[in-house]
């Protein structure tokens, strides 16, 4: 069951003849797993990469705590979207347009997710520039300008042609790839003279945040982990992986309720295995950043960037690593890419419709606003990079305007945990709302603080 192949109409329609009960066992379970990996493809990129080695480049160990907390934190608010996504079928969008608050067309917090996408358009630029700048580290005979002409044009491709299995593999590929080899390459700095000593492990969970780092700590706390843009992403690969169409529309049975139980115990694995991925990644980016380039005084930035980045691989691997660094650094910005392309253009159709400028009554006319979008999108992501050309602080603004919206995005977590869930028979437990508000709690002093250092 479960993915768009055999649910080719429509993704986001729930029909009685594709109900279909929970699987049972481990194996059948785990091949239901999916929308999570999805989402770490796009978060081990330009977060990991580029936010959070910079991080540890400018700070060294000082905040550790920050990068596990950013990893954490979030988790909650992940497990209720994607609750709520499988329990009413709602598009992000559609159930963010009926939270309470100020309307204005539509809900207040509609048109602030759209202000957040507006700006991590320009994080993604940042992203494609990147890319360009492996390539040419790779193949210096074409320049990093062209390199990114090429990969729009691939990207485009590749989204157009793609649909949500095929999606899921070659993200699973890509992000399994760099992931092990990162790991390879922290795990090597304890045979170096940057190895890892206790003290400074200690010293690095002690809650201290260093004021020349600090823009960059804020950014790496909204992109790290599940960022903001992943939040309003996952119930999108939640409903297309088929979660909710298994489940069914709600109809105040029993059977309602067991099937919706057992597909969110299906989603709450897959949410902790993305966990498990992406905070693996985050903690190998930021060692091989806070010891290898703090120590040599290296803060990747500008056009150099990537060629800094190398250097994480070179110093523990040895010279023959450069070519392994620049390989995997383009697997992992164009699992970025590819996916942020996919995303983004599956959540803007759904916001089109919701501001009543489209109706997907036909199917048809949502996939052909998604590829509209799909072949739009990459066009502006290069334009963008060709304006700024600054890779590094495109990703931090990015990362801060994340950071200002987690909150918000918190607060309908808890809402939908305390009312829509309740009112269907699949409210969480007191320990999960405790565990929710603190988290929103916890981002809502994150964002806060972000404000007031910037401005």
């Amino acid at each position: 069951m479960a993915d768009q192949s055999i649910y080719p109409d429509d993704p986001y329609r729930l029909n009685p003849e594709d109900i279909q009960e929970p699987p049972k066992g481990r194996w059948a379970t785990i091949k239901q797993l999916g929308p999570g990996l999805i989402l770490t493809g796009s978060i081990v990129g330009s977060g990991e990469l580029i936010a959070t080695t910079r991080l540890g480049a400018e700070v060294g160990f000082v905040v550790l705590w920050l990068i596990l907390l950013s990893c954490a934190i979030k988790v909650p608010v992940q497990s209720a979207l994607g609750r709520h996504a499988i329990a009413s079928g709602q598009t992000t969008f559609v159930a963010f347009n009926r939270v309470p608050g100020p309307r204005w067309r539509v809900s207040w917090l509609v048109w602030g997710c759209l202000f957040l996408i507006f700006w991590s358009t320009m994080q993604t630029g940042g992203i494609v520039g990147a890319i360009g700048l492996t390539l040419e580290l790779l193949f210096p005979f074409i320049s990093g300008t062209l390199w990114m002409i090429i990969i729009t044009g691939v990207g485009m491709a590749l989204v157009l042609i793609g649909h949500y299995a095929a999606l899921e593999r070659t993200t699973m590929i890509l992000v399994a790839l760099f992931t092990f080899t990162t790991l390879g390459s922290a795990i090597m700095l304890f045979w170096t003279p940057y190895a890892v000593t206790p003290e400074v492990l200690i010293d690095g969970l002690q809650f201290a945040l260093p004021s020349n780092g600090a823009v960059t700590a804020f950014a790496v706390f909204g992109i790290t982990g599940v960022g903001a843009t992943e939040l309003l992403l996952y119930p999108y690969w939640c409903l297309e992986k088929g979660y909710a169409r298994a489940t069914g529309a709600y109809d105040g049975s029993e059977a309602w309720r067991q099937r919706a139980i057992g597909w969110i115990g299906v989603m709450k694995k897959d949410v902790w295995l993305s966990m498990a991925t992406y905070t693996i990644a985050t903690i190998s980016f930021f060692f091989l950043g806070a010891t290898v380039l703090h120590t040599q005084g290296l803060i990747p930035e500008g056009f150099d960037a990537v060629q800094i980045l190398s250097s994480m691989y070179t110093e523990t691997l040895g010279g023959w690593a450069f070519y392994l660094f620049g390989v995997g650094a383009f697997v992992v910005l164009f699992s970025t890419y590819f996916v942020t392309i996919a995303g983004m253009s599956r959540m803007l159709a759904d916001a089109i419709g919701v501001l009543g400028l489209a109706s997907y009554e036909d199917p048809r006319l949502r996939q052909r606003m998604i590829r509209t979008i799909s072949i739009i999108l990459p066009l502006l992501y290069a334009l963008l990079y060709i304006i700024w050309s600054a890779p590094v602080m495109m990703v931090i603004i990015g990362g801060l305007m994340q950071t200002v919206l987690l909150p918000a995005i918190g607060w309908a977590a808890l809402y939908y945990s305390r009312t829509t869930a309740r009112d269907v028979g699949i409210a969480p437990s007191n320990t999960f709302i405790v565990l929710l508000t603190i988290a929103t709690l916890v981002m809502a002093v994150f964002a806060f603080y972000a404000i007031w250092v910037r401005l």
